[in-house]
């Protein structure tokens, strides 16, 4: 009989009894509700995988081109505020406020400069605003519906895009960085496997 590995995703001490039931959400319309658990899904991945971490396991580069599990979790963070103001705000990409460019534009373009600025946090740094970002995403989903979900922007960098791409986009970058985050806690010393 072959067995699943234990992922840790449906822990019974999870806040959020209903994790791994994909669809509609209580407060939500139906398809805004059914991207609403998902995003809850890869969220739990990425804060499970980095729980109890210090801030020099956070700040641990695999080489001069990587990025950091920090940065990794401030870019997040920050794609989930650029996408607010994208999409419910309608700022076109990039014409933000100084203000909002300064907390965010680093650790979403990443590279060197974030390798330079995104170290020396705590992992409550990067949890807390991971919360406060994802709490205005799902305040802002309430005061839409599906038929906005459906919405296309003809001028999208991609070509026609609906904000249901958009934020699948949001979605599945945060289940892409949740793998680097898993290799690179594999290099990082102190770190035990989950194998060994």
């Amino acid at each position: 009989m072959m067995m699943f590995p234990k992922t840790g995703f449906a822990n019974p001490a999870d806040p959020d009894p209903g994790l791994t039931i994909i669809g509609p959400r209580e407060g939500y319309t139906p398809q805004i509700g059914t991207l609403v658990s998902m995003m809850a899904f890869c969220r739990s991945a990425v804060v499970r995988s980095v729980k109890g971490l210090s801030p020099d396991q956070l700040d641990f580069l695999l080489d001069d081109k990587a990025n950091s599990i920090g940065a990794l979790l401030y870019h997040l963070a920050a794609l989930d505020a650029i996408f607010n103001e994208i999409t419910f705000k309608g700022v076109e990409w990039g014409k933000w406020d100084d203000s909002f460019a300064k907390k965010y534009e680093v650790a979403m373009n990443l590279g060197d400069p974030a390798r330079k600025a995104i170290k020396g946090n705590s992992l409550d740094f990067y949890l807390n605003l991971l919360q406060a970002t994802r709490e205005t995403t799902l305040a802002e989903f309430k005061k839409r519906d599906d038929q906005w979900m459906m919405i296309v922007d003809k001028t999208w960098a991609w070509g026609p895009t609906n904000n249901y791409c958009k934020w699948f986009h949001v979605c599945e970058h945060e289940s892409h960085h949740q793998g680097q985050i898993a290799l690179i806690k594999t290099r990082v010393p102190g770190i035990k496997s989950s194998n060994e």
